[in-house]
């Protein structure tokens, strides 16, 4: 039997929608869903399954109750959600509005949770499933292992339960948001597995998308900002994951997939430009890791 697969943040150009074609391409029935499905280009008419496009506003529960009772109600079921659609506010912490704050967490996490409360019952029917929650690499940079002589010396106050998230300076929110997503993961796994329902948390590096461009419009300094002198920096930040060594989305969409079409899929999977320079600061002094991406993403004085 194929699976049947629902995947967030659909919009034509971004990850999303290479993991509905790449879904397809392996014969599940995927359901492809965006607030707006007017931005979700059709799919090649070759794919052996064809994909349905279908409204769906992660932040909306009657939105969400109604997407999944369609579902249902076509399938009988739902296999694999995948969790994708978010967004990112870019700037200094202390000058971002708060509105924007709210926007980026309510799409970012507690839509994850609207749709794993509206999912997990479709899914306890037929006592499996899978959840995939797409984070970021830079939600989930950990430093050196508590125990080690370097954290010893320069990072005492760290335990082994209290791992550091990634310090990436103007993507405060956003890397705040994912790391919230990496926890949700892990404890979600946890409470899940009595009813075989897996849970699975992408970290993804560079991947090429549209998402510099649409976070672009979302930089907000004010003509007033004490970070005026930085706001190219800024900007460098927004432009980073589209840089030469961004993964190609296809390609990123091909692994994430093979992943979940395992018959027991992987907990954890990092890939993208820059994942294996992250995968080494973890290794390295804290301090230093500060120190090094502050001075990346900030001017010589």
């Amino acid at each position: 039997m194929s699976r049947v697969v629902l995947v967030t943040g659909s919009s034509t150009g971004g990850i999303g929608y290479a993991l509905c074609e790449e879904f397809a391409k392996k014969g599940c029935k995927v359901y492809a869903t965006a607030r707006n499905i007017s931005k979700i280009a059709d799919f090649p008419e070759s794919l052996p399954v064809q994909v349905e496009k279908l409204e769906l506003d992660v932040n909306n529960d009657e939105s969400i109750a109604k997407a999944l009772a369609y579902v249902e109600e076509k399938e009988g079921r739902l296999d694999v959600l995948v969790n994708n659609a978010g967004v990112t506010a870019p700037g200094p912490l202390i000058e971002v509005p708060i509105e924007l704050v709210k926007d980026v967490y309510e799409t970012n996490v507690f839509a994850i949770l609207r749709l794993c409360r509206a999912a997990v019952p479709l899914m306890n029917k037929h006592n499996s499933g899978n959840i995939i929650n797409i984070g970021s690499i830079v939600g989930e940079m950990y430093v050196s292992s508590p125990t080690s002589p370097f954290t010893r010396i320069y990072s005492p106050h760290l335990t082994p339960s209290h791992p550091p998230p990634s310090p990436v300076p103007w993507s405060g929110v956003y890397a705040s948001s994912k790391a919230a997503v990496y926890m949700l993961s892990e404890i979600l796994s946890m409470e899940l597995s009595p009813f075989n329902i897996t849970v699975t948390h992408i970290a993804p590096g560079a991947i090429k998308s549209n998402i510099a461009a649409n976070c672009a419009s979302r930089i907000t300094l004010s003509p007033t900002s004490l970070y005026e002198r930085y706001a190219p920096f800024i900007q460098k930040r927004v432009d980073s994951s589209q840089g030469p060594n961004a993964m190609d989305t296809r390609e990123f969409a091909r692994r994430v997939v093979g992943n979940a079409m395992r018959r027991r899929p992987g907990r954890y999977l990092t890939l993208g430009g820059s994942a294996r320079m992250f995968s080494v600061l973890k290794w390295l002094p804290r301090g230093f890791v500060l120190w090094m991406m502050w001075r990346m993403f900030s001017p010589r004085k």
